[in-house]
This record gives structure tokens, sequence and C-alpha cells, in this order.
């Protein structure tokens, strides 16, 4: 069965990197210091209520600069390829991302936040608190990349360098 699906941004990113080859740290969780505004088209700034009360946020986004995708890839942290859906690659079928970020204050329909892996202009999709009783999974194992989360091995990249990178070239 298969449907289309048709999604609007709800706000746009507004980060200090302005390109893919900024050193653009692959994950946000390894680049906490990171600021970036999140800009709520006026239209949706009424969904912000209450958002204030939450430390942590789950922002979903587009690749808005992917063209095409790889169903195998080779992540910034490995020196093999992997299948795309076992990777953080931008290089997916739908172009979504996802990242938690910290939230440091809000401004009317503006959002400040730490811990951001998007280039300036990324497209919202959505923003969902982070609560940890739902997203947080203690026992969870992070397959091929347990290896270097733990320190067991150094990863090959934390950041993108340049744009041949960010393409897997």
């Amino acid at each position: 069965m298969s449907c289309e699906i048709s999604l609007k941004p709800i706000g746009v990113v507004i980060s200090p990197f302005q390109n893919v080859s900024d050193n653009v740290p692959i994950q946000g969780a390894l680049s906490p210091e990171s600021e970036a505004v999140i800009k709520i088209y006026p239209e949706h700034a009424g969904g912000l209520r209450d958002i204030d009360g939450f430390s942590h946020l789950i922002v979903l986004y587009g690749f808005h600069r992917c063209r095409g995708s790889m169903h195998n890839v080779r992540p910034y942290m490995d020196d093999r390829e992997r299948g795309v859906f076992s990777t953080r690659s931008p290089h997916r079928p739908n172009h979504i991302g996802l990242t938690v970020v910290r939230l440091i204050a809000r401004d009317e329909n503006s959002l400040r936040v730490a811990g951001v892996d998007m280039v300036d202009g990324t497209p919202v999709l959505d923003i969902k608190p982070y609560v940890p009783a739902f997203d947080s999974v203690p026992e969870a194992r992070a397959g091929w990349m347990d290896r270097y989360l733990s320190g067991e091995e150094e990863p090959v990249s934390t950041s993108v360098k340049s744009a041949g990178e960010w393409r897997h070239e």
C-alpha cells in the first residue's frame, strides 16, 4: 500500500552553520554548546504554548540540501558502508532529520536552542517535547556504533568537514 504525504514547514532554523562543510556536528549531542534559533512561522506560534516548561525538545526537520538517496552509505563515524536505515545519514529516501536540542529560551515565536546539527535555513517540520519517561531507553543498544560511543574505538569523524564528505564521495 502506497500513499503520498505532503509536509509543510512550521518554521526555519537560523544556524551558525552556513554550509554543510562548516564542521557541522554529525549529531547535536556531540556539540552541546552549538546554538541556533528556531523561528516558528506566525501561523504556528500558538502551538508553542506551554513549551517553556520543557528542558529539551525533539526537532524533526527536512534535509533540504539533499538530492537523491542511497541505500548504502559510509557513516561519518565509521570506515565501511552500512544500510542507510542503520545510520543517521541525511541521504535517506525521505530526507527527514531528528535532533534532540536543549531549550535555552523562548521569545515570542523564536526558540533559542543548543545542541544543533542543522545548517542555516533548515525547514522545521515538527517539534515535540522530550519526555524522559517516554523517550529514554536505558537498555537500548546502538549496534555498530556501540564500539565508538563506548570509547573502545576512535570514530573516523564527528563533524562534516567538506561537501564531498557530506555527499559520501
